[in-house]
Parts: structure tokens; sequence; C-alpha cells
């Protein structure tokens, strides 16, 4: 089954923390599984070295750090009637985190033939 996405789509970013969970899964992973599961266009998963959030508390990879809660983004690119479908569904797997929504033009999506050299 191949998706399309159209050439002007939304990017859905959502950043939280990776010790952030999802019935007993890491929420990042249970928001990829759930954006599979509904068909959007994909997703990928950032991690971060360092970050602050609403609370201020700095979350860092550096070793003399006691707090290992490093940032996470989730990104998902696909129509914005996907994505507004996606809204709910995400909404009642976070208790806390960041949600942004952009305009985007899709350039290229999927694998095609390569042009022969």
């Amino acid at each position: 089954m191949s998706m399309q996405i159209p050439r002007d789509a939304i990017l859905l970013r959502i950043f939280f923390g990776e010790d952030d969970r999802y019935e007993r899964r890491p929420l990042h992973e249970a928001i990829v599984l759930k954006a599979r599961e509904m068909q959007l266009g994909g997703a990928t998963v950032l991690r971060g070295h360092i970050g602050f959030g609403h609370s201020s508390h700095i979350h860092t990879s550096q070793a003399l750090r006691l707090s290992q809660d490093l940032p996470v983004i989730v990104e998902i690119v696909d129509a914005q009637s996907r994505i507004d479908a996606f809204l709910p569904v995400l909404d009642s797997m976070m208790s806390s985190g960041l949600v942004t929504i952009e305009k985007v033009q899709v350039l290229q999506y999927g694998t095609g033939t390569t042009a022969a050299t």
C-alpha cells in the first residue's frame, strides 16, 4: 500500500521527556505505533541532548547531571485532515508536553526510480 502526502501538508511536532510513558510503553514508541495504525505518512523520533520546558528544569545528557529525562521530539507530516484526526488521539496519550503544527510543502515523499546516469 502506497501512502500519498499532498504537497501542501502539516508538520505535527510533539515535545516531551524520554521518561514519559503511555500504557507501560515509552510515549515516543506509543505515538509512532498509533500513527502507523492510523496510516499517517510517517513519524520520526529525535532525541535531544539538552533542553527545558515549562518547569525550567534543565534536562541534559552530561554525565555528572542526575536528570536523564532528555527531550524527545516526534515529527509527523501528513494532510491537514489526517493530522486533525490524530490530534484527539494524541491528546489522550499525553499528560504534559508541547504540541505544535506548521504548514509545510512536501517536495519529495517515498521512493521512486532513480534517473539513469
